[in-house]
């Protein structure tokens, strides 16, 4: 059993609020726009990332993190990447992926519009947990709690983190 912090946009931003939740995991995963590798520092102090670097995201991130981020976790296919759609709506690169190979967990950020829908054509779970930092158009700062139970994923949970402001 695997517990995940699913977080993304953080754009520059940590927090207490998020180091707590950080603490309460065994992974944390964010599907970039990371702002700052101040971010993932943070994060890697208390337990092992996995990332992806999104379209705000400079130099030195994208040395250190890839656009895509494909791995398996206890059995589970997951595939992350920034921009990446959702269903019936994927940008054209994941689309083409889908296809040939699609995985059982797609996760993306990019839109901050916390999202969790089960996609039928593709037989796969589509998660984007929004955004968790202060920069964006979103009102309420959000992320996301799961486990990984062998090919299980349960025990869902949204965190709000407050207002943006």
């Amino acid at each position: 059993m695997t517990k995940i912090l699913l977080l993304s946009d953080t754009h520059g931003h940590m927090d207490e609020r998020i180091l707590t939740y950080a603490r309460e995991a065994d992974q944390i995963w964010h599907a970039g726009d990371i702002g700052d590798l101040s971010v993932t520092d943070a994060l890697k102090d208390l337990k092992p990332v996995r990332a992806v670097y999104g379209n705000i995201d400079g130099a030195q991130v994208r040395l250190e993190f890839p656009l895509d981020n494909r791995f398996d976790c206890e059995g589970v296919d997951v595939w992350i990447t920034h921009i990446g759609g959702y269903p019936g709506r994927y940008q054209q690169r994941v689309r083409e992926v889908m296809r040939e190979n699609p995985p059982k967990l797609f996760i993306c950020g990019h839109s901050h519009i916390l999202k969790v829908q089960y996609d039928k054509k593709f037989d796969l779970l589509h998660m984007n947990p929004g955004a968790c930092g202060k920069t964006g158009f979103h009102q309420v700062r959000t992320m996301l709690r799961f486990v990984i139970d062998g090919k299980e994923i349960k025990e869902l949970e949204v965190v709000e983190l407050g207002k943006r402001g």
